[in-house]
């Protein structure tokens, strides 16, 4: 990590000695070396192929990445420009210079915990994730004509898994010593975060976007008992994720830091293409809980995109 720092960024000179990086206040550090420094990756000089046999990503000079594993690179020399765009892969402008190309059939988007607990005013205050409403109300039904399969990741909790769920978790979700998981909740909620509770439904429009979904064979709802809906061995998303041959997957919902950000982890452990929707994910955290996600989304993970850019996605004629 030093190295390239200092080889893409700043001078030797400018570079605190290693000795005393860790003095640093983060707040110091992290803005002008690291984040400055992976977010300026420059572009590859020559194709680059990253993974082999099966699961690969071609990077090109041209900023493009091909996530679709269909054409290896075979000889860097005689592969100078990507392949044609063939049907059913479109290509997404993403953050960093870059555009990507997927397969629409191996593509999901996984949109997580957007429910009422989370979002409804009668519940809780959380602005930044109404405003996702708007944008995932739009971008989801154009996903779904290009073939994009959508997943509604949501808690849903049984009353075996009450009785599972580890101390940290469930002090996570009782505050002062009161309520919790399979607690009642005013206004008719429901008990909280238990599956077919009103509480538990996706808040306002998104739950009839589901439907609509529903119907039409595009949507699924996956319950989950963790912040991360593939932690565990196989859990309902990734028993999914593996029968419909998924590889690359975009992310949204809340909380970012939390949820978002454990699925994503996971995902990126277990070797699927991450691509973080940035105005379709939200938090309620302090300042810089949704940047550090963002960031390591873009330079660690995999990539961070727009519902414009997923709007505008370049398709075969």
């Amino acid at each position: 990590m030093d190295l390239l720092i200092q080889k893409l960024v700043i001078p030797y000179a400018d570079f605190p000695p290693a000795h005393t990086l860790m003095s640093y206040p983060a707040t110091h550090v992290a803005p002008r070396f690291l984040l400055t420094a992976m977010a300026s990756r420059p572009l590859v000089p020559t194709p680059t192929q990253y993974g082999r046999d099966s699961s690969f990503w071609v990077e090109y000079p041209s900023g493009l990445v091909d996530l679709s594993r269909t054409h290896p690179l075979q000889d860097a020399a005689e592969t100078p420009s990507p392949p044609p765009l063939k049907a059913g892969q479109v290509e997404i402008s993403v953050e960093g210079n870059r555009t990507i190309r997927v397969d629409t059939k191996s593509t999901v988007m996984v949109i997580i915990d957007m429910q009422n607990f989370f979002l409804h005013p009668q519940l809780r205050d959380h602005p930044t994730g109404l405003q996702c409403i708007d944008p995932l109300t739009k971008v989801v039904p154009a996903l779904r004509s290009l073939g994009v399969k959508i997943i509604w990741l949501n808690w849903g909790l049984t009353e075996h898994e009450l009785k599972t769920i580890p101390p940290a978790l469930v002090r996570s979700f009782q505050k002062n010593g009161r309520g919790g998981f399979g607690f009642p909740l005013p206004h008719d909620f429901g008990r909280l975060l238990m599956r077919g509770a009103r509480n538990s439904e996706l808040y306002g429009p998104l739950q009839d976007e589901f439907i609509k979904g529903k119907v039409a064979g595009t949507d699924f709802w996956i319950h989950k008992n963790r912040m991360s809906g593939l932690w565990g061995y196989q859990t309902a998303l990734d028993l999914f994720l593996q029968e419909n041959g998924t590889t690359t997957l975009l992310f949204g919902g809340v909380n970012a830091d939390q949820c978002v950000l454990g699925t994503i982890v996971d995902a990126y452990f277990k070797g699927y293409d991450c691509v973080v929707v940035r105005d379709a994910t939200a938090t309620t955290s302090p300042e810089g809980g949704l940047a550090n996600v963002l960031h390591n989304a873009a330079n660690s993970y995999g990539f961070v995109t727009d519902t414009s850019s997923l709007l505008r996605a370049k398709t075969t004629p």
